[in-house]
């Protein structure tokens, strides 16, 4: 069997199937069997729906947690500027270790990987 059309719901062609399946109709194909001579008008619809998160996406997530996990970082007292800006995209100061509590994608953001205390 030969699929020679396939239409998309709103395509002309799809009003009376989408009346009928509504959200559900995913396509319509129209397929054909040489052999037997015969046409066939099919859907895709969907029946079931759930939540899901690939494999990549979990890496991604571990990624952005990464980058989201809160790093010290030591600046000199005279660069008030740095602080300024540290202060204004939300880094707090740890009084008992000398040192700025930040996200670890803001202290890459200032350039200041060199300066994260391990």
């Amino acid at each position: 069997m030969k699929t020679r059309l396939t239409l998309t719901p709103g395509q002309k062609g799809t009003k009376k199937l989408l009346q009928q399946y509504g959200d559900q109709l995913v396509c319509i194909r129209y397929r054909y069997n040489p052999e037997l001579k015969r046409k066939y008008k099919t859907v895709e619809l969907i029946v079931e729906e759930s939540p899901w998160i690939s494999d990549n996406s979990k890496s991604i997530m571990k990624k952005e947690s990464k980058f989201n996990k809160p790093v010290k970082v030591r600046i000199g007292y005279s660069e008030t500027d740095l602080r300024d800006q540290i202060k204004n995209s939300g880094g707090r100061w740890k009084q008992e270790d000398k040192a700025w509590l930040l996200p670890y994608r803001k202290a890459v953001e200032f350039g200041l990987e060199s300066r994260i205390v391990k």
